[in-house]
């Protein structure tokens, strides 16, 4: 749980960063790419990546412009990572306009239970990351570039003088 504003800024933006690199890197046949036709496609998930930073924090008190519709699922690439950078633009800006320390400590009803702002604003990093791990896998099979989030990818170990580690 957040106790801080500046706590959670400090982790968003990191992760907020590493998932648009991820958005960048998506091409408009990829988002067609998926495991199975049971699963949802890279697009989708893409999407939900978007539409999730409104519908987690539509409990709060927070308003912003943001998508918010899960599906249809757009076709552009392009049109999603802007998006997600739109979102998390408005998203950001609402959360410093209008929210103090205090209002990490507030309750709201999310998914029928009660829980703090603060732990909510976790929630949401940690919804994003699950996704961005099943992106990253989905971006591999459809022979995209992975780029490092928490350490090189492998295709950036020669940018650091070594070789990539054996798998």
């Amino acid at each position: 749980m957040y106790q801080t504003l500046s706590g959670f800024f400090k982790s968003w933006e990191f992760e907020a960063d590493c998932t648009q690199k991820l958005l960048n890197n998506l091409t408009d046949e990829s988002l067609k790419q998926e495991i199975t036709s049971e699963n949802w496609t890279l697009g989708r998930i893409a999407w939900h990546t978007v539409t999730a930073i409104h519908i987690i924090t539509s409990n709060t008190s927070l308003t912003f412009d943001a998508p918010t519709k899960d599906y249809p699922v757009p076709t552009s690439a392009q049109f999603i990572a802007n998006s997600y950078s739109q979102a998390n633009n408005a998203f950001m800006q609402a959360v410093k306009t209008n929210w103090t320390d205090q209002t990490l400590h507030e309750h709201i009803q999310f998914f029928g239970q009660d829980m703090q702002i603060g732990t909510l604003l976790m929630f949401l990093i940690q919804h994003q990351n699950h996704h961005r791990g099943q992106m990253t896998v989905l971006m591999r099979q459809a022979g995209l570039t992975v780029p490092g989030i928490y350490g090189p990818a492998k295709e950036e170990w020669a940018n650091f003088g070594m070789d990539a580690p054996e798998m």
